[in-house]
């Protein structure tokens, strides 16, 4: 049986008894008492008994959490919160609400150790019912008393305890779920979820208020009553004369007892069916009942007052308070001790308070009461609890002496002690009252679980803080301050902040005063001082001039020795003007009086905010009317006084900077509105961007600037830095006109700061496209065929097309959708529905079809049963080789077939299973299961059919682009749209630049009826890797312009740009034309960038290899003018030739369909294989002369990584050696090796038409044969070359002519500026000194080449300065490298780039554990298997299979020369973890002498070797199952 150990879980009966669940904690990422307990069952989909699946919402302690319950209790749920007392008295208003709910409030009383309970009197007039447990035991009765409560009262309920009081509790056994199913009354709850209100507004009365019906109430006869009850268990009648607003505290013994109530037999019945409010006596009437059922089942007995002792005990505690202190005391009571014969009294009902039950529970000896109330904000003389006693007993003789006492900490070891103080005062003859018992402050070793302390994430804006301001910062309310005898919640508020400034502000200006007249006197030694004193107080306010100034002054005055000198010295901190800012975050909004925002704003004080939003966009509270947090920025541009900035660190980090500049630099109140969305305060920094994307882009959270002073300029006040803005925003701007000015400075943004988005304008498209078929459809005969489809890479949205078209030459009227796109409520109305789904990930929907899904996989009431439906669906039956993971093959299609038939829907014809593995791929299942089709619908006899035309291939793309124009300058001027036509995103990869989309933000945009965020990657052409610092400033500048402000160096040695709008894309490529550099054939079906090895030791030698990859790199270069035409076009139409000077439309080397693929060239120079030669269409091993110069090359063909997952036709290789040629002749041999690839490379399958299949096609020697006719001579032997290493060397080196070069590791390559490194601004600030070279590396990495002596020292300084010079880090991530993979890369099938530093992090600790920390692993990961990182050469590499999923590669070899192998299959972050810790501990231990890694695996007989790329698939360690689920 389930235990429980903890009065914390009492969670658990109200995640049995709730829809929904209110875990509020002291940090999203911070465990409460409650929260463990509930997130664990809601993990495990524990159900419910009110809920199937309980929902738990964590919401932080200090954002009004209360509010969040309104939304759900008023649309029908059941609702709990579980909470420390530390919320209540600033819920107060929500209270008087709540309590007319069926809402349960579980509530731990603070701070641990020593709780305060006035948190508990201070709203006991609030309306709720209130209920005390004190053990574990207890703590799980009462707990499910108070849900059971609450349904049949209506109203709400607080259940408290002290967890502390029940630390020590044996555990006990989980409350009985039978039990709780016969408590709750589920009738009850199903009345409550059936009714809804449409109440929105917090600060009126809604009216509502709990009632009964007297016929409702039960029969005495229905409960058994336990001993001690005294028949009050189950009382049959009601109180006549009672109304919903009358209490019993006050009231005399007789009108509260039981005696004076009426009771009838179990046979009465009542005739009355009166509605009358719930009273006090209904709800003691009912809490009785219900604790009889519990004794029943159980024998636990409970009353609203409990008394335990000796039945002719003379005296007795009514505790209000911690009781576990005295408890164990008291029963060990020897006879001699003052508290013999001493009873405890507690309430276990607090309100409302039964007085007559009180009575009753007080033995009849009872002659003196000690009320102990552990209440520590004592705002009367006479506590609460003292005042009920006295109010509730009888006067007269025979009425107990009542003496209060005020309950402080008491340590175990002293209880004995402060229990005798209390009785030596109760009996004495003029006793005490509110005598102090123990300690009254807060002891230092008493643990206070809230501590205030900054969320780790929120750190990236204090640190951007403190890069600018430096030691100008001043944070008033910085959590680490020093204060004297303020609490550390108090001095982080803004309120104390403020005051603090006003006060600094106001010792400060006090100083500037003492300035000015000292500079006037003649107190000085000298008259030096005067003058400095005279400059500085001139310019006091103004932070540049005086913070320049004051070092100047300070030092006039330290030799000036004057008495008045010194006295200006011992304030010398004030010569400086500081930056006064306050923190603060999202939790400030929900009361801007309260909080004392609206105080700074108001104040028109020189200071600045910042304050943090943490809510994540999807899971904004926008639906949830009940919600007020404000929004501040705009709360601040209204009072028109005061600068205010909205920004996001994770969206535009410069945009950041300017803002918090110009809040410094604005006179008066700034506020800088700062969005950082987390769900948990540890989330990585993927969640963190991802949530921003979405929230910038959908313009939830938009990017501006407002400066009330821009106005005395002539300037606007409005710079807008994102696209879009929300409505609220808008309608400011509207009323100040400022919108209208915005769109005429930028008319391109005019559509978005226009557009209102919502869920609504998705259905208006749906419907109007439906609609629009539907008129089409109506001119047609034949019978209806809707066709539906869910299609991530095209090939079910092709197929449905297909037979959409094929169904029209049949004669049907038939109409092709996306599953998404459709209107579902349209659905029963069809005839016949063809449902054609292609399968992501594990086995989910492709996006284009989740939101059909969703919308129907729990719906039970949707009636199809007029349909008839068939489903194709498209898979990979080995996509998943693990037997358990085989249910995903087609999931979706076959999730589909059964709903669509349990709703009623009748098969045309069985599902359809396409899969990839059969000879024609999904096409083989197909072609079985159309015929059917049309042979169902009685359409298969149908003669004369049109014949298809064949589907447009890239060939043909290619053939009919005019050399590579196609429609592009068409679609770059079509404004409708961010995109360009499907065969012009071919073409445009030959000029450099692919069309994608934002995949972070695909669903979202789709939800607010917005195409994909359509933007451009673009490529350039860097031969060898190399960029002078002019370029290199240049394209940094064109990061910032035109892209997301980044750059990205690849794993090909160039430079790359992401975020680059379709606007933006023709300027971008001229700037990049006007930096002398292009990026014509940087992608493509030709050759693309020539890379080469960065070797900084041998500058001579390097120059030597780089000029020849510059020659093949021209030699090879497409010919077409179409790319100065399209993209270099002056307004005038003139062409703008500065990078190149293409003549003619003729391609001598490519002919008009060019390659068959893309062709990849690279040049290694050992030792030093850092650019993966073996890797490559053609690989170029560089061999010295014995002049130490360039002599000649070993050629390498047939390299190649792209592989398709399962397709084992598809693998990766390694190029093979053809020979030896002389420099001068390599250009003409990598032509020809070219040109025999362009003659017979396969040009229909273009996953078969790459160089390494053409040669293992032909054989090595038949193709080296044809090339060697091509050449009219032969290749000589190869000669001998040693690679010892592919990695970098990092750090300084020098070269044979004494120049510095300098490696810097750059993690995947990603430049950019983060709150931690300032990286991009670093290394752009070197490029303005620097003379020498950037060389890009085959790594990813940067190499600053060419430093001189001279300019060491500046170079170094300027490193340290933005963190540049730290290459500190381990040896695996060293050696780490990633392709992009998500967001922006549309193959990507899960993370890379932006998962594997936070993998190799969690690696790091196992790596020091054993030693390894500094040996050099080679780890890669790609995102997909095309192999843009060359992962199949890593000694261990992960390659994604779906999100969040990879296959785990082992034993390719260091220095790159030999691919690895499959270890396990589609694993996630928990597997790879388990899998590499013990492994990388087994290397530690058995490795022998140098060994690397990938040699260890394959020697330690985890992975055998792969020989040839032919064998790839072989001997793989985990085998792929046949069978299929």
């Amino acid at each position: 049986m389930a235990t429980v150990a903890t009065v914390g879980e009492a969670g658990k009966v109200a995640y049995l008894s709730s829809d929904v669940i209110l875990s509020v904690q002291p940090a999203l990422g911070a465990d409460s008492e409650f929260s463990k307990h509930l997130h664990a069952l809601s993990s495990k989909n524990v159900p419910g008994i009110i809920a199937q699946e309980p929902e738990v919402l964590a919401i932080r302690h200090n954002a009004d959490p209360l509010l969040s319950a309104f939304q759900p209790l008023r649309s029908g749920k059941l609702v709990s919160v579980t909470t420390t007392s530390s919320i209540l008295l600033s819920s107060i208003p929500h209270l008087y609400k709540l309590a007319q709910y069926p809402v349960v409030i579980h509530v731990a009383l603070h701070p641990y150790g020593f709780p305060d309970y006035s948190e508990i009197t201070s709203i006991r007039q609030c309306g709720l019912i209130f209920l005390q447990s004190e053990t574990l035991r207890e703590g799980q009765d009462i707990a499910l008393s108070a849900h059971a409560l609450a349904l049949k009262s209506g109203k709400g309920v607080i259940h408290f305890f002290d967890p502390a009081n029940s630390s020590k509790d044996k555990p006990v056994s989980l409350e009985d779920k039978g039990l709780a199913k016969h408590l709750l009354d589920i009738g009850a709850a199903r009345d409550h979820q059936s009714t809804a209100t449409d109440a929105s507004n917090l600060y009126v009365d809604e009216g509502r208020q709990p009632t009964i019906t007297e016929n409702e109430v039960f029969s005495a006869a229905t409960a058994q009553t336990p001993p001690g009850l005294g028949g009050n268990a189950a009382v049959a009648a009601q109180p006549k004369g009672k109304s919903g607003e009358e209490s019993s505290v006050g009231s005399s013994v007789r009108e509260s007892s039981a005696d004076s109530r009426p009771t009838i037999s179990s046979a009465s019945s009542i005739s009355s069916t009166l509605i009358r409010p719930i009273t006090s006596e209904d709800i003691q009437r009912f809490l009785l009942g219900i604790w009889s059922q519990i004794y029943t089942a159980t024998g636990r007995s409970y009353q609203a007052f409990e008394y335990s002792g000796p039945d002719d005990a003379d005296s007795a505690l009514f505790v209000f308070g911690s009781t576990g202190v005295f408890v164990d005391e008291i029963l060990a009571a020897k006879p001699t001790d003052e508290f013999a014969k001493c009873g405890i009294i507690t309430a276990r009902l607090y309100r409302p308070w039964i007085a007559g039950s009180l009575v009753e529970s007080i033995p009849q000896s009872i002659k003196r009461i000690a009320v102990l109330e552990q209440i520590r904000k004592k705002t009367v003389k006479w506590g609460p609890v003292l005042m009920d006693i006295l109010t509730s007993l009888p006067s007269g003789s025979g009425t107990p002496m009542i003496v209060g006492h005020q309950l402080g900490y008491i340590e175990p070891s002293t209880a004995r002690q402060a229990l005798r103080g209390i009785f030596q005062n109760l009996r004495s003859p003029t006793p005490i009252q509110n005598l102090e018992v123990g300690i009254h402050h807060e002891p230092r070793d008493v643990l206070n679980e809230y501590s205030l302390e900054q969320p780790k994430v929120e750190s990236a804006y204090m640190k951007i803080l403190d890069q600018i301001f430096g030691e100008r910062l001043h944070i008033a309310n910085r959590l680490d301050a020093a204060n004297a005898g303020i609490s550390a919640s108090i001095a982080a508020n803004p309120e104390f902040g403020f005051g603090s400034l006003l006060a600094r502000m106001d010792h400060r200006k006090k100083f500037v005063g003492q300035v000015q007249e000292a500079a006037t006197t003649h107190e000085f030694v000298t008259d030096i001082p005067r003058s400095w004193l005279s400059k500085w107080a001139l310019s006091a306010e103004d932070p540049k001039k005086a913070n320049t100034l004051a070092p100047e002054v300070i030092s006039r005055l330290g030799t000036d020795g004057s008495r008045l000198a010194s006295q200006l010295l011992s304030s010398k901190s004030l010569f400086f003007k500081e930056s006064h800012w306050l923190i603060g975050s999202d939790a400030w909004a929900y009361d801007l009086g309260n909080s004392g925002v609206h105080h700074v704003i108001a104040s028109g004080a020189n200071v600045n905010m910042l304050i943090i939003d943490s809510q994540p966009w999807s899971d904004r509270a926008a639906a949830d009317a009940a919600r007020r947090k404000k929004d501040i920025g705009l709360y601040a541009m209204n009072f028109g006084n005061a600068y205010v900035a909205s920004v996001a660190v994770y969206s535009s980090y410069t945009q950041v900077l300017e803002a918090m500049i110009e809040a410094d630099q604005f006179d008066g109140p700034s506020v800088v509105v700062a969005y950082l969305p987390y769900y948990k305060e540890n989330d990585s920094p993927l969640t963190v961007l991802q949530e921003t994307k979405k929230a910038v882009d959908l313009g939830y959270w938009p990017l501006y600037r407002w400066n009330p002073s821009n106005e005395e300029n002539g300037e606007a006040n409005f710079s807008l830095d994102s696209e879009r803005i929300k409505q609220e925003l808008e309608e400011f701007l509207r009323r100040d006109n400022h919108l209208t000015q915005l769109m005429k400075r930028h008319p391109e943004f005019s559509a978005n700061l226009s557009e209102s988005y919502g869920t609504e304008v998705r259905a208006l498209q749906k419907r109007r496209a439906k609609d629009a078929y539907d008129r089409m459809l109506e001119s047609l005969y034949g019978a209806p065929m809707t066709i539906l489809f869910a299609s991530d890479n095209g090939n079910a949205e092709s197929l449905a097309k297909r037979l959409g078209s094929r169904g029209k030459a049949r004669g049907l009227k038939t109409m092709v959708m996306a599953m998404d796109d459709y209107p579902l409520e349209d659905l029963p109305g069809e005839e016949n529905i063809v449902l054609i789904t292609s399968t992501a990930g594990q086995g989910e929907f492709p996006q284009n079809g989740r939101g059909f899904w969703e919308a129907i996989k729990d719906n039970a009431e949707l009636d199809l049963s007029r349909i008839n439906y068939t489903v194709f669906a498209l898979g990979d039956s080995h996509y998943w080789p693990r037997k358990e993971d085989k249910r995903y093959y087609n999931k979706p299609g076959k999730d589909l077939d059964v709903k669509v038939a349990f709703l009623g829907g009748k098969r045309l014809i069985d599902i359809g299973l396409g899969d990839d593995q059969d000879p024609d791929s999904y096409q083989t299942g197909y072609n079985e299961w159309e015929p059917k089709l049309w042979q169902a619908l009685n359409v298969d006899k149908v003669e004369g059919l049109p014949e298809e035309p064949p589907p447009i291939t890239n060939e043909d793309i290619k053939i009919e682009s005019n050399f590579l124009r196609g429609t592009i300058a068409e679609g770059l001027a079509d404004t409708t749209t961010g995109a360009i036509a499907a065969s012009d995103q071919q073409l445009t990869k030959f000029h450099g630049t692919y069309m994608q989309d934002d995949r972070d933000l695909r669903d979202e945009r789709k939800a607010q009826g917005l195409e994909p965020a359509y933007a451009f990657m673009i490529r350039c052409r860097l031969n060898g890797g190399v960029a002078t610092p002019s370029q290199w400033l240049q394209m940094d500048s064109i990061s910032s312009a035109y892209g997301n402000e980044t750059m990205k160096m690849t794993t090909r040695q160039t430079f790359q740009f992401h975020g680059v709008v379709k606007t933006k894309l023709k300027p971008a490529m001229r700037a990049i034309n006007k930096a002398l550099m292009t990026t014509i054939a940087a992608c493509g079906d030709v050759n693309r960038n020539v890379m080469c090895s960065v070797l900084p030791t041998q500058s001579a030698y390097h120059r030597d290899v780089h000029e020849i990859s510059a020659k093949i790199s021209d030699h090879l270069l497409p010919s077409t003018t179409a790319y100065h035409e399209i993209w270099l076009k002056d307004d005038d139409g003139k062409q703008t030739k500065v990078a190149g000077d293409a003549v003619v439309d003729n391609e001598p080397l490519y002919g008009p369909t060019y390659l068959p693929r893309k062709f990849k060239i690279t040049i290694a120079i050992p030792p030093h294989n850092d650019t993966d030669v073996f890797a490559h269409d053609i690989g170029l091993i560089a061999i010295k002369g014995n002049n130490g110069r360039l002599e000649g090359f070993n050629v390498l063909a047939g390299g190649g990584m792209g592989v398709t997952h399962n397709n084992k036709k598809t693998y990766p290789r390694t190029g093979s050696m053809f020979g030896y040629v002389p420099a001068e002749k390599v250009h003409f041999v990598c032509e020809k090796i070219m040109l025999v690839q362009r003659d017979n490379g396969d040009r229909k399958n273009r996953k078969h038409a790459r160089l390494k299949y053409t040669i293992d096609d032909m054989g090595v020697e038949i193709f080296k044969g044809k090339v060697e006719d091509l050449l009219g001579w032969k290749f000589e032997n190869p000669k001998p070359f040693e690679f010892k290493s592919n990695i970098d060397t990092f750090g300084w080196q020098r070269d044979e002519f004494g120049m510095n070069h300098h490696t810097f590791f750059i993690e995947n390559g990603r430049i950019e500026d983060t709150a931690d490194f300032p990286m991009r601004t670093g290394l752009r600030e070197i490029a303005k000194v620097h003379k020498g070279e950037f060389r890009l590396t085959g790594n990813q990495h940067l190499c600053l080449s060419g430093v001189y002596d001279e300019d060491l020292e500046t170079i170094k300084a300027m490193m340290k300065k933005y963190k540049l010079d730290n290459v500190q880090f381990s040896g695996l991530r060293l050696s780490s490298s990633a392709c992009v993979a998500f967001p922006t890369c549309g193959l990507a099938m899960a993370e890379s780039e932006r998962y594997l530093p936070e993998l190799i992090t969690k690696l790091e600790d196992c790596l020091e554990e054993n030693g390894l920390r500094q040996d050099s692993i080679v780890m890669r990961m790609t995102g997909c298997p095309n192999g843009c990182a060359r992962p199949w050469l890593a000694e261990v590499a992960f390659v994604g299979k779906a999100y969040g999923a990879y296959n785990m590669y082992l034993g390719g070899g260091y220095h790159g020369q030999r691919l690895n192998k499959l270890y396990r299959s589609s694993i996630a972050e928990e597997e790879i973890l388990e899998i590499l810790k013990p492994m990388l501990k087994r290397y530690a231990l058995e490795r022998e002498e140098g060994e690397h890694f990938g040699d260890w695996t394959i020697r330690a007989g985890y992975i055998k070797p792969t020989t040839e790329g032919k064998t790839f698939h072989d001997d793989v360690a985990e085998v792929e199952s046949e069978d299929e689920a």
